[in-house]
């Protein structure tokens, strides 16, 4: 027929195929870490002042956190940011929680202010910093080569002094209560004249005392002195062990006023 139309089939030039090469996965490799970068600052945004300060902390010297020794994001505390507040009433469930961040806050001090102590990077493994239930407790633990008195004394050596002289100086920004504890072994004490390891451990507790006092912590934030002797052994597996000798500081809970 003349008149039947005719149909012309339009083909295409080369060009792109189905895809276009690997570019947009490098593309959409940016677009993730970007997003992914966004949310982490937005995260450290709506955390406490004692996360903050403890993820600031990390930056600028990682090396003071051992994070094998705690589940905590704040390093030395507890397993979770902060405690839950209890039931009760408002105002007492806030003003422990505010107390809790700000002890978490003086720990993070402590160790950066223990960083610049020389001694610090061969006695970092026999100083521990964590809260528990009584607050912020900071233990001086003796080994069977160093210490931070002199062997058998109640005098302070001088890695002990530099030591205590920096943690004193941190509490005395907290005001907190402070009570000193000392411990010993189970080894008794030799000494002719009745000396036993009750007065060794009480002395070296007043030792501790007496240096924090000279060194920033004042004297009426001061709540007890506590000569343990071995009655609180903390390898009790093996009363012997040189980690038994230590001196602890426990930085008060603020007991919230009563209506």
């Amino acid at each position: 027929m003349k008149n039947q139309p005719v149909i012309i089939v339009k083909k295409k030039k080369g060009g792109h195929g189905g895809h276009h090469g690997g570019a947009w996965k490098v593309a959409y490799a940016d677009f993730v870490t970007a997003m992914m970068a966004f949310f982490l600052v937005m995260w450290i945004v709506g955390q406490s002042k004692a996360v903050k300060a403890a993820v600031a902390g990390y930056f600028r010297n990682p090396g003071l956190f051992d994070f094998e020794k705690s589940d905590s994001m704040v390093p030395g505390g507890q397993k979770g940011i902060l405690p839950e507040p209890k039931s009760g009433p408002g105002e007492a469930a806030s003003a422990s929680l505010t107390d809790a961040a700000k002890l978490e806050e003086a720990a993070a001090r402590i160790r950066q202010a223990l960083g610049g102590v020389p001694e610090f990077s061969s006695l970092k493994d026999q100083i521990e910093i964590k809260m528990t239930t009584e607050g912020l407790r900071i233990e001086l633990l003796e080994s069977a080569a160093t210490g931070f008195f002199d062997s058998g004394s109640a005098k302070v050596n001088d890695s002990g002094q530099h030591i205590l002289v920096a943690i004193a100086k941190e509490l005395g920004k907290v005001p907190n209560g402070v009570v000193f504890e000392g411990h010993t072994d189970s080894r008794p004490y030799q000494s002719a004249v009745g000396y036993t390891n009750w007065e060794l451990s009480a002395d070296r507790a007043n030792s501790a005392r007496r240096m924090m006092e000279q060194s920033g912590l004042p004297a009426d934030k001061v709540r007890g002195v506590r000569g343990c002797a071995d009655t609180q052994l903390r390898e009790a597996a093996d009363p012997y062990d040189a980690r038994n000798r230590r001196v602890t500081i426990i930085v008060q809970h603020l007991q919230p006023a009563k209506p």
